[in-house]
C-alpha cells in the first residue's frame, strides 16, 4: 500500500474492524432467536460482513480485532429493545460511510461491491425480518398514548386540587392500574371482535405499556415531597417517554420521527395543560383545602 494516501489506509482500516465486529454481532444475535427464518437471515448477513472483512484483510495484509465493546453494547440494546431495532440502528450508523467507500474505490474498485452489498443486500435481508413484538407496535402505542394523556392530566389536575404528594401518588396509582386494566380488556374485546387470533397478546402489550408509563409517571411524586417539582418531572418524563418510544419505532418500523414525536407531544402535554387549568378552577370554586 505504498502508493495509498495514508487517510485511505485508515479508512479501510476502520472498515475492516468495523465488518469483523458486525459479522460478531450477527452471529451473536442469531445465537437468541428462536424463529428458524430469522436465524438464517441474520446468518447470511453476517457471511456477508465476514467476507468483506477478509477482503480489507487481504489488502492490509493483516487481520483485525473486533469491537469487544460495541459487540457488548447491541447485546444489551437487542436485550432491551429487540434485534431489529438493534441491527437496523446499527445499519443506519453505516449510510455516512458512502463517501468513503467511493474514495477507496479510486484505489481498489472492490470497495465498490462491498458498497453495493451494504446498500441493497443486507437492507433487503433486514426488511425481511419478522420480529413478534414489532406486530404489536399498534397496541403499544394504544396503551402508551393513553396513559400519557390520561395519567399525565389526572395527575396535573391532581396537583393543584389536593396539593398533596402522597395523595396524589395514591390517586394517580389507583386510577391507573384501574385504567390499565380497563384499556387493556376494550383492546381485547375490540382484537376479538375484529376476529383477530392475537387479541389475547394484542391486549397484554396494552397493558404492559399501559402499567409501565403509569409507574414512571407516579414515580416523582412516590419520591418527592413537593408536588409542583413532581409534576415538573413528571411533565419532563412525558416528553422523555414519547422521544424513546418513537425513536424506537421510527428506527424499527422506518416511520417519520420528528411528525410521530410532535404530535404525541402536544396532545399529551395540552391535555396536562388543560387539566391543571381545570384543578385550578375546581380548587377555587370548591374552596377545598388539604
Amino acid at each position: 500500500m505504498e502508493n495509498v494516501p495514508k487517510n485511505i489506509e485508515k479508512s479501510i482500516r476502520s472498515m475492516q474492524k468495523g465488518e469483523i465486529t458486525e459479522y460478531h454481532i450477527y452471529n451473536n444475535i442469531s445465537k437468541r432467536i428462536k424463529n428458524e427464518e430469522n436465524k438464517k437471515i441474520l446468518i447470511q448477513i453476517g457471511k456477508d460482513e465476514l467476507k468483506h472483512s477478509k477482503i480489507w484483510s487481504k489488502i492490509l495484509g493483516f487481520e483485525a480485532k473486533p469491537n469487544r465493546f460495541k459487540i457488548f453494547i447491541y447485546s444489551i440494546i437487542n436485550f432491551f429493545f429487540g434485534y431489529t431495532f438493534a441491527l437496523k440502528l446499527m445499519e443506519s450508523g453505516e449510510e455516512n460511510a458512502q463517501v468513503t467507500y467511493e474514495e477507496i474505490a479510486k484505489y481498489f474498485p472492490i470497495a465498490k461491491q462491498i458498497l453495493a452489498d451494504e446498500d441493497k443486500h443486507e437492507a433487503e435481508l433486514l426488511e425481511l425480518l419478522n420480529e413478534e413484538r414489532l406486530n404489536y407496535v399498534g397496541s403499544m402505542v394504544l396503551g402508551l398514548n393513553d396513559a400519557l394523556v390520561e395519567l399525565s392530566g389526572t395527575l396535573a389536575g391532581l396537583t393543584f386540587a389536593l396539593g398533596n404528594a402522597q395523595l396524589i401518588s395514591l390517586s394517580g396509582l389507583v386510577t391507573g392500574i384501574a385504567a390499565s386494566l380497563s384499556m387493556a380488556a376494550s383492546e381485547y374485546l375490540s382484537s376479538k371482535a375484529d376476529n383477530n387470533p392475537n387479541a389475547l397478546k394484542s391486549a397484554i402489550y396494552t397493558g404492559i405499556a399501559y402499567i409501565i408509563t403509569v409507574a414512571l409517571l407516579i414515580l416523582p411524586y412516590l419520591i418527592l415531597s413537593n408536588p409542583f417539582v413532581s409534576l415538573g418531572i413528571m411533565l419532563g418524563t412525558v416528553v422523555l417517554i414519547i422521544l424513546v418510544f418513537n425513536y424506537y419505532i421510527s428506527v424499527a418500523k422506518g416511520y417519520n420521527f420528528k411528525k410521530r414525536f410532535l404530535q404525541m407531544a402536544i396532545i399529551s402535554l395540552s391535555v396536562a395543560a388543560i387539566s391543571f387549568g381545570i384543578g385550578i378552577l375546581v380548587k377555587q370554586l370548591l374552596g377545598v383545602e388539604i
